[in-house]
């Protein structure tokens, strides 16, 4: 990004944006000595499933507070652990890699991030119990075969998204693949999302990465199939 910025160029930059935070400060200070922008791909918040959710909770009380369950599995071979993803100090390690677009959904949706604890990290996967203003919020990311629901892998499946909202799961499987194109559409069409529209989503993985792992009393009901080896 700061190659393209000083070379004139604005620029369109893929997930993670950055793996800290202090690292968007010093992207908005290139923008603003060089006068060209960075746009980011969040492209879950053009999600029309995910677009319905934020109305909901936006028109419900505002004391009301959600359960939210969400599992991300999607099976990599052993390429990632060779490849730039598989070096934590490149990738910002499973969460960032995997989850960040989830974590700026859960933002997006549900408000600022009150509390985050860690339960479980690995290089293949990571769980815990994080809350914002309007969830509590279960969270499990894998990217090992061993990790997903007994019969995925029979059906043919490689890659298992749940979310749950108050005991009911949201239906948001489909639409992705178009969600590239809208994003580049609407930042063709100005309507592109700035660089500190990532910091909630940067500052969640960032902890993830590096806070002490804690015992959590409401722990996602997966964690128990994690490997106890790499806990």
């Amino acid at each position: 990004s700061s190659l393209a910025l000083r070379a004139g160029a604005d620029v369109i930059c893929e997930k993670p944006l950055v793996i800290d935070p202090a690292q968007i400060d010093e992207l908005a200070a290139l923008e603003s000595d060089t006068g060209r922008k960075i746009n980011t791909i969040l492209q879950l918040r053009l999600h029309p499933s995910i677009l319905a959710i934020r109305e909901q909770v936006l028109a419900a009380p505002k004391d009301k507070i959600y359960d939210v369950d969400l599992t991300y599995i999607t099976t990599r071979g052993r390429w990632y652990h060779v490849s730039w993803k598989g070096e934590e100090k490149k990738s910002g390690g499973i969460a960032a890699n995997i989850g960040v677009h989830f974590f700026d959904m859960l933002s997006f949706i549900f408000g600022n991030l009150v509390e985050n604890k860690v339960a479980h990290r690995s290089v293949d996967s990571a769980s815990g119990f994080i809350v914002y203003e309007r969830a509590r919020v279960r969270w499990l990311l894998s990217i090992s075969k061993d990790h997903l629901p007994e019969g995925v892998l029979e059906s043919g499946q490689r890659t298992y998204r749940s979310i749950t909202i108050d005991g009911d799961e949201i239906e948001f499987s489909g639409g992705f693949t178009d969600l590239h194109t809208a994003s580049y559409q609407e930042i063709l069409g100005g309507r592109g999302f700035p660089i500190d529209a990532v910091r909630p989503s940067i500052s969640a993985v960032t902890h993830i990465r590096t806070a002490p792992l804690e015992d959590i009393e409401n722990a996602h009901p997966g964690l128990y199939g994690l490997s106890a080896a790499a806990q």
